[in-house]
C-alpha cells in the first residue's frame, strides 16, 4: 500500500505480507492514518480534512492479491476493471475540496463499488468496535452472522412477510381512518356523474352543435351568397335582360377556340380546358342551387341547439375542456367510484390478509427464536473457550435470547451478550459488566469465533487491545499470531508483548520537525525490533534493562508461537 499527503504522513509505502503485520510508533507518528488509508481503498467516506496540509490532494494505492475465479474478482470485471494475474491495484484520491475519485483494475468507478468488495477482502476493527458492542441491535446481528445460512433463510422469510404486512396495514389503515373521506369523494363522483348522465354528451358533439349554430344563426347570408354566386355562373332567369355570367363567357371562350384548333395543338388542349372549366362550373351552380334551396330560417331548431350548447357547456365548465374531456372524465370516475364504493369489501379481504400475514409473521418469529437460541447457545461456548485463551480462564460468555410481545423487522428476539468474568459472579451485560479491558478481549473472542463462520482474508485491528496489560496482553499477541495461520492479520498496537508476536514489524516514526516521511517507515530487522520493543517497554530504546527484557519477550513469544 502506497500513501502520500495524508494526514502527517508525507509519502509512505507499506510492504503487508502473509502472517501477523504489527504497526507501532510514537502517538502522533500516523499509525491511524494507516487505517485511514486502508478504510479509503475500501469505500469509506472521504475528508478532506486528512488531506495533508500545503498539498492539493491526497493518494492511496494498494495492490490486493484475490482469487480470480473468486467473487471479488468477478464483480471487479463486472466494474470493467482489469487484473493482474491474481492482483486486483485500487487507487482512491482526494481533493482538497473533499472530492474522490475511485480507479479499481485501471478504470474509474463510483467509490460504492470499492464499498461493495470490502466485506470479502477485510474485515476492519477499531476501539469503536467495543462502543458498537454495547449496542443490542449489533448483538442480534452477531448471533445471526454466527448462525449462517439457518438464520440467514428464515430472516429472508420475516422481512418478505413482514414487508408485505406493513404495506397490508397501511392500505387497511388509509381505508378505516379516511373513510369519511372517502364517502364525500364518492358522493362527489356520483353527482358528477349523473349529471354527464343526464345531458348524455357524445363524441365530438360540441363541435357539430357548434357549426350547425352558426349555420342557423346567419342562414340568410348563407341562402343569399349561395344564389349570388349561383347568378353569377348561370346567370338570373328572373331578370328581363340577364347580363353576362360566367358559364357563357367560358363557352364563348370554348368556341373561339375551337374554330382554330385545327391549327395550333396548344390552343386545341387550352380549348378542352375550357370546356372542363365550363362543366365544373356548371356542377358547382347545380350544388349552389341546391344549398340555397336547403337553407332556411329555423327558430325553433336553433333554440334547441342553443339549448344543448348550455348544457354541454355546463359540463365542459366542470369536468372538461369538450365533450371528448368529459367523456374521459366520466370514464375516470366511474372505475373510482366503484373503488371506493368497494371500499368496506376492500377492508374485510385486507383484515382476512392481514390476519394470515400475522400468522405467518409469529411462526417465522418463532422458527428465528429457536434458530438463534440454538446458534446463540454454540456462539457463548466458542467465545467462553476463547476468552479462556486471552486470561480469562474463569469467564463466561451467555447469550440471552429472550422474545418480546411486539414483533419488529428482525423477528421478535431482544439479544444480549452476558458476561460472567470470574466464578461465582453473576451474568451481567457486556454493555455494563466489563471493564475495558475485558471488552477489548471479548470483542477479539468475538471476531476470532465469527471469523470462522464467514471467513475473510485479511483482519485489520486497530489499537483494539486498550486497557489490557500483562500477561492478558501476552495472551491477546498469542490468539492474534494463532488468527494469522489462516488469515493475514495487521494490528496498530501500542502493547510491546502483543507486537513480539508479530511476523512483519513495521515502524512509523516521526522525522526530526514532526513530519512522517517515506523513509521513516521502516520494515524492522532483529535488532530494530529489539530497540522499537525496548522503547515501548521503558520508554528508552538505549536502556540495557528495556533490551534485555524486549531479547527476553521476542523469545517467549517465538516460543509461545510455535
Amino acid at each position: 500500500m502506497r500513501i502520500r499527503s495524508l494526514g502527517v504522513i508525507d509519502e509512505a509505502v507499506l510492504e503487508l505480507g502473509p502472517g501477523l503485520t504489527v504497526l507501532t510508533g510514537e502517538t502522533g507518528a500516523g499509525k491511524t492514518m494507516v487505517v485511514t488509508a486502508l478504510g479509503l481503498l475500501l469505500g469509506a467516506r472521504a475528508d478532506a480534512g486528512t488531506v495533508r496540509s500545503g498539498t492539493s490532494s491526497a493518494a492511496v494505492e494498494g495492490r490486493f492479491v484475490v482469487d480470480p475465479q473468486g467473487p471479488v474478482a468477478a464483480r471487479a470485471r463486472e466494474a470493467g476493471a482489469d487484473l493482474d494475474d491474481d492482483a486486483l491495484i485500487v487507487v482512491r484520491t482526494v481533493a482538497g475540496s473533499g472530492r474522490s475519485r475511485a480507479h479499481l483494475g485501471g478504470r474509474s468507478v463510483p467509490v460504492g463499488v470499492l464499498a461493495e468488495l470490502a466485506d470479502d477482502l477485510v474485515a476492519v476493527h477499531g476501539q469503536s468496535e467495543q462502543v458498537l458492542l454495547r449496542s443490542p441491535a449489533r448483538q442480534r446481528e452477531a448471533v445471526d452472522r454466527y448462525a449462517g445460512e439457518e438464520v440467514a433463510g428464515l430472516l429472508a422469510d420475516y422481512r418478505d412477510a413482514y414487508a408485505c404486512a406493513a404495506a397490508v396495514r397501511a392500505e387497511l389503515d388509509e381505508l378505516t381512518t379516511r373513510a369519511r373521506e372517502r364517502r364525500q369523494e364518492a358522493d362527489l363522483l356520483r353527482l358528477g356523474l349523473e349529471e354527464i348522465e343526464a345531458v348524455d354528451p357524445q363524441p365530438g358533439e360540441d363541435a357539430d352543435l357548434l357549426a350547425e349554430w352558426h349555420r342557423l344563426t346567419h342562414a340568410e347570408d348563407l341562402r343569399a351568397a349561395a344564389a349570388g354566386a349561383h347568378a353569377a355562373l348561370l346567370g338570373d332567369p328572373t331578370l328581363p335582360e340577364p347580363g353576362p355570367d360566367a358559364a357563357g363567357l367560358l363557352d364563348a371562350a370554348r368556341r373561339l377556340l375551337d374554330g382554330v384548333r385545327e391549327h395550333d395543338p396548344a390552343l386545341a388542349r387550352l380549348a378542352d380546358r375550357l370546356a372542363e372549366i365550363g362543366y365544373l362550373a356548371a356542377d358547382v351552380a347545380t350544388e349552389l342551387s341546391s344549398y340555397a334551396e336547403s337553407v332556411e330560417d329555423d327558430p325553433v331548431r336553433l333554440a334547441g341547439v342553443e339549448e344543448r350548447r348550455a348544457a354541454l357547456g355546463a359540463l365542459t365548465r366542470k369536468y372538461g375542456q369538450d365533450a371528448d374531456a368529459v367523456l374521459a372524465w366520466a370514464r375516470d370516475a366511474a372505475r373510482r367510484h366503484a373503488e371506493l364504493e368497494g371500499d368496506d369489501e376492500r377492508v374485510e379481504t385486507l383484515r382476512e390478509e392481514l390476519a394470515g400475514l400475522d400468522r405467518r409473521l409469529g411462526d417465522l418469529a418463532a422458527a428465528l427464536h429457536a434458530a438463534r437460541a440454538r446458534a446463540g447457545h454454540r456462539l457463548a461456548a466458542a467465545v467462553t473457550a476463547e476468552l479462556a485463551e486471552l486470561a480469562m480462564p474463569h469467564a463466561r460468555l451467555t447469550v440471552d435470547v429472550r422474545r418480546r410481545e411486539e414483533l419488529g423487522p428482525h423477528g421478535g428476539d431482544d439479544v444480549t451478550l452476558l458476561l460472567a468474568p470470574h466464578t461465582g459472579a453473576e451474568p451481567r451485560p457486556v454493555s455494563r459488566g466489563a471493564s475495558g479491558g475485558e471488552l477489548s478481549r471479548v470483542m477479539l473472542a468475538l471476531e476470532v469465533v465469527l471469523a470462522g463462520a464467514d471467513p475473510v482474508p485479511t483482519f485489520v485491528f486497530d489499537e483494539v487491545d486498550a486497557g489490557v496489560g500483562g500477561r492478558a496482553a501476552v495472551e491477546v499477541g498469542r490468539r492474534l499470531a494463532r488468527l494469522a495461520r489462516t488469515s493475514q492479520v495487521i494490528v496498530v498496537t501500542h502493547l510491546p508483548q502483543v507486537a513480539a508476536f508479530a511476523d512483519r514489524h513495521l515502524l512509523v516514526a516521526k522525522d526530526d520537525d514532526g513530519q512522517v516521511t517515506s523513509s521513516l517507515v521502516a520494515d524492522l530487522d532483529d535488532t530494530a525490533r529489539v530497540r522499537e520493543l525496548a522503547r515501548m517497554l521503558a520508554g528508552q530504546e538505549g536502556s540495557d534493562t528495556a533490551r534485555a527484557h524486549a531479547e527476553e519477550l521476542l523469545a517467549a513469544a517465538r516460543d509461545g508461537a510455535a
